[in-house]
């Protein structure tokens, strides 16, 4: 289909979204129901607005934005990602699967083109999780994954407050069953790779074919507090000494069963955290992603298995609980092969490639065939003030993107 498609007007909106939020170095810091993204969400509904979009928000903040097609009976075919940023997030992690979508439903209404299924443009509610943990809970909650009330109460990590609070707060706390999202035929996300493996190699496109396992936990090593000066390190039961080798043995576990997987350590807690005092007690959040759900749990066997062995001769203890966790996520083939075969007709070079972030995608495919799709990013750097993107690729992730949705919506 011939759509009169506008890069220049989606890279438009992208600096007026980007303009909500600005932080020193060209990036975005737009928390998850704060505030500043209130208004991105405003500046968003007013676009669906001037081009007959009919906006549903729904008990979880989650915005929908509806363009009819001609049979009513039809399943709506679903396309999107999030407005929200991580405090030293970037102008395109999120706001550009967005935008894309609202382009795609722009060019229609200007052609005057009508669908058979209906189109929905979703904005999902705090995916990055850096306010309201954990990442994904707008789309986690519509989909089923967490419970309602259980999303409505999590506390925002800044101040405290209820995630239902925050959706009253900024006026964006809707009325419409969050359940009512999961009635698709199909879900599209275009999102910025976030890595490196796409410009590196040379490619205009990746064809996301499926998601990393990711397990978090939030784990707790308790010692004894004592005087930094009088005890001698034989008597000591330091937590922070027992976390630096706990984390150490999890990297050499990683690195001697699943050299591909990924581990990281987002958070370490001191406690007293004082001059003078041997910590005793420590917690930090502890990540292993592989693509196998098996490795995965062999990965987190081990390195329980560690831990506990390093707490007992430390004289400590230690206590791992999963927080947040996800199995490996594989994407609907046929949607797959439609983004191949529109990146073939236009020329683009493209591969097939696995995400190792998590995305609104991974709980859509839970209800639903989904796909992502992913564009270049300059040296691979996101959730960073300096990620950028090429208008080129934007324009290639934009018109493979149209192709797949409408055909699906055909």
């Amino acid at each position: 289909m011939n759509l009169p498609l506008s890069a220049d007007r989606l890279w438009q909106r992208l600096m007026e979204m980007a303009a909500i939020g600005p932080i020193p170095g060209g990036g975005n810091n737009r928390p998850a129901l704060s505030a500043l993204d209130g208004q991105a969400r405003h500046l968003l509904a007013r676009w669906g607005a001037e081009i007959g979009l009919t906006l549903t928000v729904d008990r979880l903040g989650n915005m929908a934005l509806r363009r009819e097609g001609r049979d009513p009976r039809r399943k709506p075919v679903l396309v999107g990602s999030h407005l929200d940023t991580q405090p030293t997030g970037g102008k395109f992690d999120g706001p550009y699967g967005v935008l894309a979508g609202l382009e795609i439903l722009h060019a229609l209404h200007e052609s005057g083109t009508v669908t058979e299924a209906p189109i929905i443009l979703v904005n999902w509610t705090s995916e990055e999780g850096c306010r309201f943990s954990p990442s994904m809970i707008g789309a986690a909650g519509a989909m089923g994954v967490l419970g309602e009330a259980e999303v409505l109460a999590r506390p925002a990590l800044d101040d405290g407050q209820p995630y239902g609070a925050a959706l009253v707060a900024t006026g964006w706390n809707g009325t419409a069953d969050p359940a009512g999202l999961q009635d698709a035929a199909a879900y599209f996300e275009a999102h910025i790779e976030q890595g490196s493996v796409l410009e590196s190699g040379g490619y205009d496109l990746g064809i996301v074919t499926g998601g990393f396992a990711t397990e978090r936990a939030l784990v707790t090593v308790t010692g004894e507090t004592s005087h930094a000066g009088t005890t001698p390190m034989e008597m000591r039961r330091d937590a922070v000494l027992a976390a630096a080798e706990m984390i150490s043995a999890g990297e050499a576990i990683l690195h001697r069963i699943a050299p591909e997987a990924r581990m990281t350590v987002c958070r370490f807690l001191v406690d007293p955290g004082a001059d003078g005092v041997v910590p005793g007690e420590v917690r930090f959040a502890f990540e292993y992603r592989h693509p196998s759900d098996a490795v995965l749990a062999q990965l987190l066997a081990e390195a329980d298995a560690a831990m506990a062995g390093i707490a007992a001769r430390r004289g400590l203890s230690v206590r791992r609980e999963p927080y947040w966790s996800f199995a490996a996520v594989h994407f609907d083939a046929g949607l797959a092969a439609r983004l191949r075969a529109s990146a073939d007709r236009h020329g683009y070079r493209h591969r097939d490639i696995l995400s190792g972030a998590g995305h609104d995608a991974y709980h859509a495919a839970a209800r639903m065939p989904a796909v992502m799709l992913f564009i270049p990013c300059h040296g691979g750097i996101s959730h960073h003030p300096s990620e950028s993107i090429s208008r080129d690729w934007a324009e290639k992730g934009l018109r493979v993107l149209a192709d797949a949705v409408l055909e699906t919506a055909r």
